[in-house]
């Protein structure tokens, strides 16, 4: 497996670990509708927290969260409307971004909470 998707694999499960030590609760992982994969949807209350995960061996070349495009928001959208409908949901839906970025042995996460969209 390339070192990348290994690092990125390895910030998913910081992800979640770091999710219900806040009290969330772990829904889906790796969701896919259409063109579009939801790394996490979890719930804490009533609120259902879409969560795209962004991991970096280093913050160099800018911070992870910056690499969410419009596109990707755009198809992360329409995925989480599919996924309300198809499960009758009644919550309000929150997108954040958990990044994540290696410094040395360690992992700085960071959790960005009403990240790009809300409705």
């Amino acid at each position: 497996m390339a070192q990348h998707n290994e690092l990125g694999k390895k910030g998913e499960q910081l992800a979640i670990e770091y999710l219900i030590e806040k009290n969330y609760a772990i829904i889906e992982r790796n969701y896919r509708f259409e063109k579009a994969e939801v790394d996490i949807i979890a719930q804490k209350e009533d609120i259902l927290a879409i969560v795209e995960v962004k991991t970096r061996s280093t913050a160099d070349f800018g911070n992870p969260q910056d690499f969410v495009k419009p596109k990707q928001i755009k198809n992360l959208v329409k995925a989480v409307n599919e996924y309300v409908v198809e499960n009758d949901l009644d919550v309000e839906v929150r997108f954040d971004i958990v990044a994540i970025v290696k410094e040395k042995e360690d992992f700085k996460i960071e959790h960005l909470e009403n990240a790009f969209y809300h409705f």
